[in-house]
């Protein structure tokens, strides 16, 4: 899909990233009339599409409102998912072949299981609706002019100028740099003297250094279902240790919310109560050893490395309060002081990005900068695990598009 150079009158409008946002923006411009170019650095468009999900891709979720995002303005989202709703993208993909299965808690997949549809949904459109794609296309600068935007490109090698009345900055952020993630967007923004609110790794694995590590790597590949939680966000979804720290579901989610530092705890058997368990079972079981009765709760392997942190020698008729409380404790407010992330090679997303105090809420327009949209990651508007992320990239796409 890559086209010769044509006259630049020719495009309404240049955006600057081949992700779900752009891919939207451009299809959705296509709907109402309106001419895009897509600018893409990698070889393909939809890379982290493709991988998303474990190559299965859960492009939205059905629980989604505004109070899944995490921002500086956590009203921010609220303008442009009500533009486009769930329902919407359920609508756009199934009128363009894609029909969706839900999994658990909301999350909904291609019923192919194919991230690859998805992707080949947004190019056949874009074919059909005439807006270029230029892969292999790299920008290195852009230059307000007067009525548009110079955009500086090397393409295969060869440098070129472009022009356009409009510009949306659609890049992405920076987790996942092997696959080409920059902070191209932040850079824009901060050449236009537009704020940058700090970022940080999101939905990312917490890792355990020192001597706590040991402990976790004996357990590595272990996953139990839990409750984690600070004193901002508590998710209950499995946790998996891992050989470096902690993984899974529920350490993704709050890793959004952890700052270095700071302790995350975890709940090992939510919704239940060690003691009143273990006051049960005793009624029939005394004699029962503690470390065998934690192993009908937990792994046998969990339970034994637990071993060093119970009264191990003791039967369950032969606890006392204080040692029933301090199990409770250890198993109900397991405390964790992760040394730090794994970075954003491993990260999902990545929190905060251009200041949403710079930008139209209803349009993604720069207050500073007319025709320079923002969209998609490159914002401070970062959604929980589950397919949240690219809600936001679709309604990102689909409000710049109706304005440009």
């Amino acid at each position: 899909m890559t086209a010769n150079l044509t006259k630049q009158s020719n495009f309404d409008a240049i955006i600057i990233g081949g992700g779900a946002c752009g891919l939207m923006c451009a299809v959705q411009a296509g709907f109402l009339g309106k001419r895009t170019l897509v600018l893409e650095k990698n070889d393909r468009v939809g890379a982290k599409i493709l991988i998303s999900g474990g190559g299965r891709c859960n492009y939205t979720n059905l629980y989604t409102t505004h109070k899944q995002f995490i921002s500086q303005n956590e009203h921010f989202s609220r303008s442009a998912l009500a533009q486009w709703t769930v329902e919407d993208t359920i609508s756009f993909f199934e009128t363009h072949g894609i029909e969706g299965k839900e999994k658990i808690l909301g999350q909904l997949f291609p019923i192919t299981d194919k991230a690859k549809d998805v992707v080949n949904a947004f190019t056949s459109l874009c074919t059909d609706l005439e807006q270029e794609i230029w892969c292999d296309t790299e920008v290195i600068n852009v230059e307000k002019v007067e009525n548009g935007f110079n955009i500086g490109i090397n393409k295969n090698g060869s440098q070129q100028q472009l022009f356009s009345p409009k510009l949306v900055v659609a890049s992405g952020g920076l987790p996942i740099p092997k696959m080409g993630a920059t902070d191209f967007g932040l850079r824009v923004a901060r050449k236009f003297d537009i704020g940058v609110t700090e970022t940080s790794p999101a939905l990312v694995p917490l890792t355990i250094t020192g001597k706590d590590q040991p402990w976790y790597e004996q357990l590595s590949g272990n996953s139990i279902f839990c409750r984690v939680w600070n004193d901002r966000a508590s998710f209950e979804e499995n946790i998996l240790f891992t050989h470096w720290g902690l993984s899974g579901p529920a350490i993704l989610q709050i890793s959004s919310y952890w700052k270095p530092g700071e302790y995350i705890y975890i709940d090992l058997l939510p919704g239940k109560d060690i003691i009143e368990l273990i006051l049960q079972e005793r009624e029939q079981n005394g004699k029962k050893m503690l470390p065998a009765y934690l192993s009908n709760l937990f792994t046998r392997k969990f339970a034994e490395a637990l071993i060093d942190h119970i009264p191990a020698d003791k039967n369950l008729a032969s606890l006392t309060k204080t040692e029933l409380e301090a199990l409770s404790t250890l198993l109900h407010q397991f405390k964790v002081k992760p040394a730090g992330t794994k970075g954003y090679d491993k990260a999902e997303v990545m929190t905060g990005g251009v200041d949403t105090n710079e930008l139209s809420s209803k349009t993604l327009e720069s207050k500073k900068i007319p025709g320079l949209f923002f969209g998609g990651e490159c914002v401070d508007v970062t959604g929980w695990l589950g397919g949240y992320n690219f809600q936001w990239a679709w309604a990102s796409g689909f409000v710049i598009a109706q304005n440009l």
